[in-house]
């Protein structure tokens, strides 16, 4: 009896045998292998987006280094303008995204959280990027870029469970720390280490895994 009225206890006809077979067809084990073979999708996905760490990996590196030559060894006023050079990077990567998004068939959750998360992050640099420009471009800048290269590849190499990548956002991080006690010119320098321990030696670490396990 609940609150004054009668209750009677209804029971569904189970089929024994029918679930006993399910669980012996999809155990724990069974299980742990979709999720593993999930991941290697999702590896072997990220691997082919490889060209996305190496495009704007070499862009910032090439960006970082050729400010610090121009501003110390060329003397040149206007230096910052190398940094013209990501506009290449922002045309190959709507190119690249729309031909995907057309012969793209299947997905994974943890493939639509990588795109979103570097979607996040794209705009986190615009953001911080309008901020600066607002505020001036002074003594500390790039540790904050350097910060956000960490965040980036840490998360991504914690979705896919990639070693390098998570130990390249590591080290970023603790670039962005020893950068803040440099001077403005050489924490140039100090980005272009974090972006090629964070984006470039990680990227090609992953293709060189996925094209000997696929061989």
């Amino acid at each position: 009896m609940v609150s004054g009225f009668p209750t009677r206890h209804f029971l569904l006809p189970t089929n024994h045998k029918t679930n006993a077979m399910q669980q012996e067809e999809f155990s724990p084990q069974d299980s742990l292998k979709v999720i593993q073979s999930m991941l290697e999708k999702t590896r072997e996905d990220f691997s082919r987006d490889d060209i996305y760490f190496l495009v704007w990996g070499w862009i910032t590196f090439i960006a970082c280094t050729g400010q610090f030559v121009l501003k110390n060894l060329m003397n040149y006023p206007k230096h910052y303008q190398v940094w013209w050079i990501i506009v290449i990077g922002m045309v190959f990567t709507i190119y690249y995204s729309i031909k995907k998004e057309k012969t793209s068939r299947v997905k994974t959750y943890i493939s639509e959280s990588m795109k979103w998360l570097w979607i996040g992050m794209g705009i986190s640099y615009w953001v911080l990027s309008m901020i600066l420009s607002k505020t001036g471009w002074g003594s500390t800048v790039f540790p904050f870029f350097i910060l956000l290269y960490g965040l980036g590849t840490f998360v991504s190499g914690c979705f896919i469970r990639f070693r390098p990548l998570i130990i390249g956002g590591i080290c970023a991080w603790a670039i962005a720390v020893g950068s803040v006690f440099l001077d403005y010119d050489y924490q140039m320098l100090a980005a272009a280490a974090a972006i090629l321990f964070s984006y470039i030696i990680p990227a090609y670490m992953l293709r060189s895994k996925i094209k000997s396990v696929t061989a």
